[in-house]
């Protein structure tokens, strides 16, 4: 089984390929794959082998073909159902760039506390009421939720979407979460990446002052 790493550089090896195939490219090489991916050739090479596919010394990669190939080793399973707990700015945000852009993933349910967005259709998607999580999930057979709720709320929240039989959660909650071990849990620290990306930006400020 493929790790984590793994999966997240093919999905984004995937989306640079298809924007190379949109711009007319037919081939790439593994060093040119890893420039745009930030990435080393060795580590395309190694990831791109994961997949099954393999390229031509002189001829690189087939951009369809290494798209393709990519695609059957993802995309195994049916498009996913997907359920968005909390319909605030964020939560709007992400239905608006997942309506009609993934075609393996669709949010076919939305859930909120505010009386005003219940029972609304908001960037497609119904919303519902908290109280009806376990009947609208197990009705849809949804089995993966984002979840873009405040922090002192994400706790519980999750824990009824475990109950409910959600077995994979997106957490965009700036809190980590206690999850039974057959329910994956990817925390989203929005907060923790920008303090990353300030850190290593001020760092490489500080570097040219000291070189000029």
């Amino acid at each position: 089984m493929a790790s984590n790493q793994t999966i997240g550089r093919l999905s984004l090896y995937r989306r640079l390929l298809h924007g190379l195939q949109s711009d007319g490219v037919r081939n790439v090489y593994s060093h040119q794959l890893a420039r745009l991916a930030g990435a080393t050739a060795a580590q395309v090479r190694r990831d791109i082998m994961v997949v099954g596919y393999s390229g031509s010394a002189a001829h690189g990669y087939e951009v369809g073909a290494l798209m393709e190939s990519i695609g059957q080793f993802l995309d195994t399973a049916p498009v996913q159902r997907v359920a968005l707990v909390g319909v605030g700015n964020l939560g709007r945000a992400l239905l608006a760039h997942f309506v009609g852009r993934h075609h393996r993933f669709s949010i076919v349910a939305a859930f909120d506390v505010d009386t005003h967005k219940t029972g609304r259709v908001i960037h497609g998607c119904r919303c519902h009421t908290l109280a009806e999580l376990g009947e609208v999930l197990a009705a849809q057979e949804i089995r993966i939720a984002m979840l873009a709720v405040p922090p002192g709320e994400a706790q519980e929240t999750a824990n009824r979407l475990v109950d409910a039989g959600v077995t994979g959660i997106l957490n965009f909650a700036p809190v980590r979460l206690w999850a039974p071990r057959n329910v994956y849990v990817e925390d989203m620290d929005v907060t923790m990446a920008l303090e990353r990306v300030a850190y290593h930006a001020g760092n490489h400020v500080h570097e040219k002052e000291r070189v000029t």
